[in-house]
């Protein structure tokens, strides 16, 4: 593990607390993506937080560049709050089970292996396809970037590297990653708050998008 994912894994711990639960995913011709599970108390109950470790190991890099700065761009890692269903009364009528969002852990590694994989350069307001459910039966294919700061403050690394910046990642039914590639982010977001939607809902439904 380099020095950056060293510091970030630090900063996590400190922010988080000890992670429960932790798994690598490997993929071709790139450094290895770890994927960390802490568990939170919340007024609601547990709340369960994935966290990405090695997508900020190098900068993203703008496609559009000639070459890559190997140690400027910006950085990142990616963060997802969700509530485990603990108890039958939980889940809406008619669904079986409860949600095994642990199955996750790929769709994020996945997510956190785009920028060396594809280019991509993950940025708040972006949205981000697995193109399956995140998890087994749930109703979301995609996320939200949201901003960063709210949950584990940036990580400072000094000159001349970027910062380390933990993004939120919200769920998204198909309906709201439609609307919103129409509408924009925050849009979508002032919706979310005035219809007061749990985002850490594993099985909700898509906010009303009109009236």
């Amino acid at each position: 593990m380099n020095r950056v994912l060293e510091l970030v894994e630090a900063r996590l711990v400190s922010e988080l607390g000890e992670p429960d639960a932790r798994a690598a995913v490997t993929f071709l011709g790139i450094e290895r993506i770890e994927v960390l599970r802490f568990t939170a108390d919340s007024a609601e109950g547990p709340v369960l937080r994935y966290a990405t470790l090695g997508m900020s190991g190098a900068p993203m890099a703008d496609p559009t560049a000639a070459l890559a700065d190997p140690d400027r761009g910006p950085r990142a890692e990616l963060l997802f709050s969700v509530r485990p269903l603990s108890r039958p009364s939980a889940r809406p009528a008619g669904a079986e089970g409860v949600p095994d969002t642990d199955k996750l852990l790929r769709p994020l590694a996945v997510l956190a292996a785009s920028p060396q994989v594809e280019g991509v350069v993950v940025t708040p307001g972006a949205s981000l396809d697995v193109g399956e459910p995140l998890w087994p039966g749930a109703p979301f294919t995609s996320v939200l970037v949201a901003e960063p700061g709210g949950l584990v403050t940036d990580l400072e690394l000094g000159e001349p590297h970027d910062p380390v910046r933990f993004l939120p990642l919200l769920p998204m039914t198909p309906n709201e990653a439609a609307w919103k590639r129409v509408h924009g982010a925050q849009a979508l977001e002032e919706r979310w708050l005035a219809e007061g939607t749990d985002l850490r809902d594993p099985v909700r439904r898509s906010v009303p998008l009109t009236g």
